[in-house]
């Protein structure tokens, strides 16, 4: 039985390590999928080009319960927040932080 025990248990130990974090390679985060407060990001700012243009465009807005961009703004995910400007001068209409949205 001792044996027994022993072709049991090493296999599930080895399971347990291969499907838990330390066994599998972590891909790179990109800069935006972690959440950073923008305490700055407020209705009428402005958002730093910098922030901008690393920002991942949001066209299924809808999918994540966002209100339909105006004309000429749009969703941006900038650190995990949502954004939405005006994309030709940047001004800030709605910011949605992203623990709020899931």
């Amino acid at each position: 039985m001792h044996r027994t025990l022993k072709f049991v248990i090493a296999p599930v130990l080895g399971a347990a390590f291969l499907f838990s974090q330390a066994g599998f390679a972590q891909a790179p985060r990109r800069d935006n999928s972690h959440y950073v407060s923008h305490p700055e990001w407020r209705k009428g700012s402005h958002i730093a080009p910098a922030d901008w243009s690393r920002g991942d465009r949001i066209p299924n807005w809808s999918h994540y319960h966002l209100s339909r961009p105006p004309h000429g703004y749009e969703w941006r995910r900038v650190d995990g927040n949502f954004v939405l400007a005006a994309v030709a001068t940047g001004v800030i209409a709605s910011v949605v932080v992203a623990a709020a949205v899931h």
